[in-house]
């Protein structure tokens, strides 16, 4: 997918060029080659290419993680007595919220939003089919990476622990997973059909990055939820469920982000920005 960006003045003049000459092409395919035979002044060009995005993105996971399980290891070895590493744990702790794994979570998610936005954008120019199911995803993405920081969530296992109980658990230790699975099973059912429209490579897609980050957002919860009542949280099973779990969730929504720069790749190939001269106004 290419993203360009170009001065409002000199593509309108190229416009008019292209309406006044007796070339048959169209105004569009004229300005543009005109543009592209002159991008050190006009024109400035960046690539994203699903594959490697999708790479770097993964790199800096796999690094997060590995600093997380450094960290854990050496607040183990010095007998949970260092301050230093303290620090180091609060800072890289998948489990915790506002660090480094936090905050990259919430880029992750922010830039899905961002993409779906986009896709959004150009399915109402051509009043194309399904863009309220576009719609939904890019602000869900968006709420989705401000709970990565606010943990909204969270706030909801009391609440719903006064409904079931607070004993005995279970599965349910977190409860706020209850509300989740209705969620999650009422936007499938919504989703369907959107999901069977879409070419069989996203499809597949969304469907491989869903069950990731699913697995890791509520099937591990579930987990987490029924060792943390018995065993506590404390111990080095429960941080590697949380790792494993942090872990899915990033990995899924980058197979996500793939997905949809390769969607956007084979439909649209190119996005073309334009900005007014603001100064000119003043």
């Amino acid at each position: 997918m290419s993203v360009f960006a170009g001065g409002e003045p000199q593509y309108e003049m190229l416009q008019k060029q292209s309406d006044a000459g007796d070339d048959s092409r169209s105004p569009q395919s004229y300005v543009r080659e005109r543009l592209d035979e002159q991008p050190d002044k006009t024109v400035n060009q960046v690539l994203l290419k699903p594959a490697l995005v999708a790479r770097m993105l993964g790199a800096t996971t796999f690094l997060l993680i590995l600093a997380n399980c450094a960290a854990l290891l050496a607040d183990y070895l010095t007998g949970y007595n260092s301050l230093l590493v303290h620090k180091l744990v609060k800072f890289f702790y998948v489990e915790l919220e506002l660090n480094a794994p936090a905050f990259f979570s919430m880029l992750l998610l922010l830039f899905a939003s961002l993409l779906l936005t986009v896709i959004t954008v150009h399915k109402r120019k051509q009043k194309a089919a399904h863009l309220l199911e576009w719609t939904i995803l890019s602000g869900g993405f968006l709420l989705m990476a401000f709970d990565e920081i606010a943990a909204i969530h969270e706030r909801l296992i009391e609440p719903m622990r006064a409904i079931m109980g607070e004993q005995n658990l279970g599965f349910l230790y977190f409860a706020w997973v209850v509300p989740a699975i209705v969620l999650v099973t009422v936007l499938a059912l919504f989703f369907l059909k959107f999901l069977w429209s879409l070419p069989m490579k996203t499809r597949l897609s969304f469907l491989i990055a869903a069950t990731l980050y699913l697995g890791g957002a509520v099937g591990f919860e579930l987990l987490e939820g029924k060792y943390s009542e018995i065993h506590g949280r404390e111990n080095l099973i429960y941080i590697t469920m949380t790792t494993v779990e942090e872990t899915l969730e990033m990995v899924g929504t980058i197979v996500f982000i793939r997905a949809l720069l390769g969607y956007f790749n084979d439909t649209y190939r190119e996005v073309r920005l334009r900005f007014d001269d603001f100064t000119s106004n003043f």
